[in-house]
């Protein structure tokens, strides 16, 4: 049994067969996933696919790359969505400084306005972040974001930042780069993190796994990350899958 915490079926890359990749998912073990939605676009469509299956969860939120484009009314929008009963946190939030579309004060603020948001409404929050990781662990220190804690989505940053970010309510999510042959950060992390509070995603359409790289990715790969994983942890793949499907039930208010 497998939890992906975090793919975008409602991306672009999946309108054609994205009925093909749940099953495939599904046939693969992959019994739960949470779609996440981060822009007027993606967001309904998020709510609209886990609609349709028991299984699947949504997630509400703004992207920091187009936190220029987000006015008042998008926020009050995603508040309404939150109510929703497939709603499980609200992001992805976070900040990227990697493209430069929308200034760091303004996507801080947005980041801010989120966090206050998923106080507001009682949800875990699932960060996004690209070279930014002093800003964001001061932003959640600052809004005193251990309060609702949530993932910290995709990491790939130092070993040396978990414990922050543990200190601060929040799990570590592990995706496909823990595969990579030239990627140690993630390795180092996926042997440090506390079981407790450790969780898998793919991210997908991106950052597919080994032997997948450069591929659409898509959730029933997240096999391949819970398999790398436990070769890690010197674990068993089985152990590996339930104990982070258990995280994400106790993370998402799952019963």
């Amino acid at each position: 049994m497998l939890f992906d915490t975090h793919v975008h079926l409602n991306a672009e890359q999946f309108f054609e067969d994205r009925n093909e990749v749940i099953k495939r998912a599904f046939a693969t073990g992959v019994e739960y996933m949470v779609v996440v939605g981060f822009d007027r676009e993606t967001i309904p469509l998020a709510i609209e696919i886990a609609e349709q299956y028991a299984s699947i969860y949504a997630a509400v939120g703004w992207h920091p790359v187009d936190a220029i484009d987000m006015t008042d009314e998008e926020l009050k929008w995603i508040e309404e969505l939150a109510k929703h009963p497939k709603v499980v946190a609200i992001g992805e939030m976070g900040l990227d400084y990697h493209w430069d579309k929308s200034p760091k004060d303004i996507q801080k603020d947005v980041f801010r306005k989120q966090i206050r948001l998923a106080k507001k409404v009682n949800m875990p929050i699932i960060i996004h972040n690209r070279e930014a990781t002093e800003d964001i662990l001061e932003v959640l220190q600052e809004e005193d974001a251990k309060q609702v804690g949530g993932i910290m989505h995709c990491y790939n940053d130092s070993a040396d930042y978990v414990q922050a970010c543990l200190d601060m309510n929040f799990y570590i999510s592990l995706g496909g780069p823990v595969t990579f042959k030239n990627a140690p950060l993630p390795k180092e992390v996926a042997v440090q993190v506390p079981l407790d509070r450790l969780l898998i995603e793919t991210d997908a359409p991106f950052l597919a796994p080994h032997p997948n790289r450069g591929k659409r990715n898509e959730p029933a790969y997240v096999k391949l990350v819970a398999e790398k994983i436990a070769e890690l942890r010197d674990m068993s793949f089985e152990e590996i899958g339930k104990v982070t499907t258990e995280n994400a039930f106790s993370l998402f208010g799952i019963t």
